[in-house]
């Protein structure tokens, strides 16, 4: 892949590459509109791959947060067109790489020596390159090592490359700007928190090692001493993603002992530590034909409020949800409807929601479940199309859905599109929920 010698910094600069797509957005839309007079039974397809491509080349060389959001909306299959996940997808692991010469600078400036001298041998080629930062292969007194980078001027074009990403994100979501302002402020918090590198460094040891006793999940080591605000030194974890994985074929015993394995790291982080690894895309991740699996880059970490957790989890309580009166309790605590509301639309949202939780909700409630299910997975992404295409939706005057429930929400469609690619088989028991915690305290 060819390598950039520059990333646009400056405000001018990144705003006028947004220009220029929006300029070729609206011509991809204009060749649409002319196929479709000459053809009626033209679709969207190819206005949704000529799009997908397009943006996705404009974000993949800005990087930073204009690329993270894109990695964020390809994992949401039920959100967007398939050209748009399909092209997303590849900000997981392969965005355009830095130059030598500006990764011999990150060094430099932040740690004051180059890579020949603070390792024994250093890949100036980095091994992969996705939204954020990219990764290098090194050696220390015979340990291999993996050296995270971050690009330059990330930090500083948070704010603005979100104010200039939002109207890409709203036209392909279908979402209002009143549910995009609230959830964008939740975005731009999170994104600040992934480039600093001593943050994550810190959250990486703590939650590695609060895990560590979960079996077949291994971390790697880190070093403090190699590592700065813009760069990240840990061991170097042997595994492979998931596609190249899925091409060994590996046997069922295999996928369910990953599956567990990564089933066991979220439900523990979310009902003993309250607070998650809320990046679960495959690029995180890797996967071994011995069953384990190593876990990485814990730059996005959202920490979970006791009142949204007790609101939210009590959705699983068949039993709770039986009376009308709690159950529009929790909805208007998760602001999944308002005091606003008219009494149609509280009974019209409520019946939406209803069938949605029950769905999403399903494996909590079995002592076991089949991510490979494609039924009950076709039926989620089927529903979640009906609902985004649903005008009472479009046209709601109010965000529905706490801004917590973002990367909650994130955090297990992530999880459920990993489960459902192994086609894993998890116990999902609440006993054995208990049984870990029991093990730890």
């Amino acid at each position: 892949m060819k390598e950039q010698t520059k990333i646009p910094t400056s405000k001018v600069e990144r705003a006028s590459r947004f220009v220029t797509t929006g300029l070729k957005v609206g011509t991809n839309y204009l060749k649409h509109y002319t196929r479709k007079l000459m053809d009626p039974e033209t679709t969207r397809d190819e206005l949704h791959a000529d799009n997908a491509a397009d943006i996705y080349d404009t974000l993949s060389n800005l990087k930073g947060s204009a690329l993270k959001v894109a990695q964020m909306l390809s994992m949401d299959k039920g959100m967007l067109p398939k050209a748009y996940t399909d092209r997303f997808a590849m900000s997981q692991y392969s965005a355009p790489p830095l130059s030598g010469p500006l990764v011999v600078n990150t060094f430099m400036k932040t740690l004051g020596k180059s890579p020949s001298q603070l390792y024994d041998k250093f890949e100036i080629n980095a091994s992969n390159a996705a939204s954020i930062g990219q990764v290098h292969r090194a050696w220390k007194d015979g340990k291999p090592l993996a050296v995270k980078i971050q690009y330059p001027g990330v930090a500083s074009s948070v704010k603005s490359d979100l104010r200039l990403v939002k109207p890409f994100a709203m036209r392909i979501v279908g979402m209002g700007e009143v549910d995009m302002n609230k959830y964008f402020d939740e975005i731009e918090g999170k994104l600040l928190e992934e480039t600093d590198y001593k943050l994550e460094l810190r959250r990486s040891v703590e939650l590695s090692g609060l895990c560590a006793h979960i079996p077949n999940l291994v971390f790697p080591g880190y070093y403090p001493e190699l590592s700065s605000e813009r760069i990240i030194t840990m061991d170097w974890l042997e595994g492979k993603h998931m596609k190249e994985f899925l091409l060994d074929n590996p046997s069922q015993e295999v996928r369910n002992s990953i599956g567990q394995a990564l089933w066991d790291f979220y439900q523990l982080q979310v009902h003993h530590f309250k607070k998650v690894h809320a990046d679960p895309h495959p690029g995180n991740f890797l996967m071994r034909n011995d069953g384990t699996v190593g876990i990485f880059d814990f730059g996005c970490i959202k920490e979970i409020p006791d009142h949204f957790y007790d609101n939210y989890f009590a959705l699983i309580d068949k039993e709770v949800l039986k009376s009308a009166v709690r159950r529009k309790e929790i909805y208007t605590n998760l602001e999944m409807i308002h005091d606003s509301d008219t009494p149609q639309e509280v009974e019209f949202f409520s019946g939406l929601f209803q069938h949605m939780i029950d769905m999403l909700t399903l494996p909590f409630t079995l002592e076991s479940f089949d991510f490979g299910n494609d039924t009950y997975f076709n039926e989620i992404y089927a529903y979640m199309e009906h609902l985004s295409e649903m005008k009472e939706i479009r046209d709601s005057k109010v965000a529905r859905g706490s801004r917590h429930s973002l990367y909650v929400n994130r955090t297990y469609f992530g999880l459920y599109s990993i489960l459902s690619d192994l086609k894993a088989q998890v116990v999902t028991s609440q006993e054995r929920l208990k049984e870990m915690i029991a093990t730890i305290r």
